[in-house]
């Protein structure tokens, strides 16, 4: 079921502009990710989609041929995972599955086997009997999503599915969000802030920033070529590198740098993974912090560019605070935007 926005708007009383026109196509079984900081417009046009927000005279949101958009919520054949699960606290597992279908109205018998086969596809046959109460954070987010696909909506939206729950578990629930998405081969938009959660589950992400979607791609399009300062920094964590560029060099405080081409009045940003310690590299830097996370060292670093540099290093010993190191930055690794985009 193809999904088609066109001039989706959001405007509230008193002026405040929440959403700026936005055209968005989402195809048949394609997973989508709205990426953005708090305030940027995402969940404003995720309950736009829902029927829960009506978006400014002059919308258009149609399921390939059906016009929804002034049809109801209960009419838009969409199901929906809150942060806060929302789930009934006086219900079992196996009746917070069937709900949607008893309100459709179903045979019991028909409700039975369906539920049955979400609680066997989501893994939750050990606790179907229980009551929502004496379940983890975990197991409510698969019962908060056993309850969504249940009634076999047409489109499913994720409202920061993951973010209640601790790092360690929130990663494992991704993995396994992503496998139940394509193993249901519905039609997903979900929001998130968070980047990792957006580029492991979506076939394409949707930056969003200010109201509006910066840049839409594939994750590896959008980590590898994103088009704006913002798209560079929120994916990637690209840093601002400063200096003067002219023609093929970049001039630094702490040394020149090569590029890949003649790049005059332009902007250039740099990731952690890319910059690495060089004995003979051509930029000299201090070291201000260095913090052991594991599988590396993060090094905070002055004097090479005008703000603090970040370096990913992956060897078994780290330089100390106040030692003077060299570095390297490959050209091909050297972010490069026109003026008008690095100030977006």
């Amino acid at each position: 079921m193809t999904l088609t926005l066109r001039n989706i708007a959001k405007t509230y009383p008193g002026g405040t502009r929440a959403l700026l026109p936005t055209d968005l196509d989402i195809a048949e079984g394609e997973i989508v990710s709205l990426l953005g900081p708090s305030g940027c417009g995402k969940t404003t046009l995720l309950r736009i989609i829902a029927g829960l927000e009506t978006a400014d005279a002059g919308a258009e949101i149609r399921f390939k041929d059906d016009d929804i958009t002034h049809q109801p919520v209960e009419r838009r054949k969409v199901g929906m995972v809150f942060q806060s699960y929302a789930l009934f606290p006086n219900m079992s597992v196996r009746g917070n599955i069937g709900y949607g279908l008893k309100m459709q109205g179903l045979p019991r018998a028909q409700i039975d086997a369906r539920v049955d086969e979400v609680i066997a596809l989501c893994r939750l046959e050990p606790y179907a009997g229980r009551a929502i109460t004496a379940l983890s954070g975990g197991q409510r987010q698969r019962v908060a999503l056993a309850r969504a696909f249940a009634p076999r909506p047409r489109l499913l939206l994720l409202d920061e599915p993951l973010s209640a729950l601790d790092a360690a578990l929130r990663g494992q629930l991704r993995d396994e969000l992503a496998a139940l998405l394509r193993q249901f081969g519905i039609t997903a938009i979900f929001v998130t802030h968070d980047q990792d959660e957006a580029m492991a589950i979506a076939d394409r992400v949707a930056v969003m920033s200010q109201g509006r979607v910066a840049q839409i791609g594939t994750p590896e399009a959008l980590y590898r070529a994103p088009q704006t300062a913002f798209v560079a920094r929120f994916v990637g964590n690209s840093m601002p590198l400063g200096g003067r560029i002219e023609g093929s060099q970049l001039h630094l405080p702490g040394g020149t740098l090569a590029l890949t081409a003649p790049s005059d009045g332009k902007a250039a940003f740099v990731r952690a993974e890319d910059v690495r310690l060089a004995e003979h590299g051509p930029l000299t830097a201090r070291v201000t912090a260095v913090t052991f996370l594991g599988t590396h060292y993060r090094i905070a670093l002055s004097g090479a560019t005008e703000d603090t540099l970040f370096c990913l290093h992956q060897g078994q010993s780290a330089p100390k605070p106040g030692e003077t190191v060299r570095l390297a930055i490959a050209p091909q690794s050297i972010l490069i935007l026109s003026p008008e985009k690095a100030a977006a």
